[in-house]
């Protein structure tokens, strides 16, 4: 247990994208080695709850949803009275908002870490300078808190967790689709959370014909419901037939699917980062506008990133951005000259 802080009762306040609170995982853990016995909870938005359920290292994970259920004045007070009720007697603030500091003023939790911040310097009891933008891992930067206030880091790999019944639907799919045990399965995900990270769907039909046609794959194309269009889109584009599973399984049955697979395409997003976790055999990640060094697989034992120098300066925050050449830089065959030194390995 970290001599410098006693504490009974923690609340970790996540941040709120999937490939983020994933990346939080390492820092739940060490905290729980250095509480054995603390009760701790965690607070994540609805849409990242399934990273972190089941996760053996949490007692409770409780939803905060600032632009839906919490929009609202009335909705946060509510909140506030929530964590009040818990008692918790400690917070690791690993989003850096001034709200989130500022419920956990009002809910009287006693010792409030996190990365300082002009805004919210007086409500929070310990004051954690910031590492200089975009200098470590996001891995690292979650743990930079728990680190600096005096708590034991042992490792910074990454949890995700689901059961047997996930693997059950996996299975059952995967019988539906004709697919056997020792077919050549490839599981390509083309969505992102924001545009100038996706690859060209016309790239993503000629590989998986490619896979198809060349390699004998079984290609299977995942997403959430709203990624149906853009897999309709791919499918019509190609002269093969691969298997959709968008909207078909949540995260921890995309998990089950993603450790079952041979090789798992995907560009920098949230599902990449739950194929590393669940160690799929073989993933090939495809990066254009961020930096593997902050948002990175972790660790790259299995992984081969691809990304090309165009001349931009990396990591880019242009969400608007017209021409995604990053992005257009890395070719099908690229991709697939990887699969194939794979298949020869």
């Amino acid at each position: 247990m970290s001599q410098n802080l006693k504490a009974a009762r923690i609340l970790i306040f996540n941040v709120n994208w999937l490939g983020d609170v994933l990346f939080s995982s390492a820092t739940i853990r060490n905290i729980r080695r250095n509480y054995p016995d603390s009760y701790i909870a965690c607070v994540v938005p609805s849409r990242c709850y399934p990273i972190l359920k089941d996760n053996p290292y949490l007692d409770e994970v409780i939803i905060f949803d600032e632009h839906d259920r919490h929009k609202g004045v009335l909705d946060k007070l509510k909140f506030v009275s929530l964590l009040k009720q818990k008692k918790f007697d400690t917070v690791f603030l690993l989003h850096r908002s001034f709200s989130r500091a500022l419920i956990c003023r009002l809910a009287g939790i006693t010792q409030r870490i996190g990365h300082y911040t002009k805004k919210r310097a007086f409500l929070l009891t310990r004051k954690i300078i910031p590492p200089k933008k975009d200098s470590l891992h996001r891995i690292d930067y979650y743990l930079d808190v728990i680190e600096k206030a005096g708590l034991r880091v042992e490792d910074r790999y990454l949890d995700f967790f689901f059961s047997p019944g996930d693997e059950e639907q996996v299975d059952n799919f995967l019988k539906k689709n004709l697919i056997k045990q020792n077919d050549f399965v490839v599981v390509i995900n083309p969505g992102g959370n924001w545009i100038p990270k996706r690859w060209p769907l016309n790239y993503w039909a000629r590989l998986a014909d490619k896979l198809i046609s060349e390699t004998g794959a079984k290609v299977i194309i995942t997403g959430s419901i709203s990624d149906l269009l853009m897999a309709g889109q791919i499918k019509d584009a190609m002269k093969e037939s691969p298997s959709i599973a968008c909207g078909v399984f949540n995260l921890k049955q995309l998990g089950a699917l993603a450790k079952k697979a041979e090789i798992f395409i995907s560009s920098d997003t949230g599902p990449l980062h739950i194929a590393n976790a669940v160690g799929t055999k073989r993933i090939i990640a495809i990066f254009g506008p961020t930096a593997q060094s902050i948002t990175g697989p972790y660790p790259l034992t299995n992984v081969a990133i691809l990304q090309k120098d165009i001349g931009c300066l990396i990591p880019c925050y242009k969400v608007n951005c017209a021409d995604n050449r990053c992005m257009q830089a890395v070719t099908p065959d690229d991709v697939l000259a990887q699969v194939r030194k794979y298949l020869k390995k």
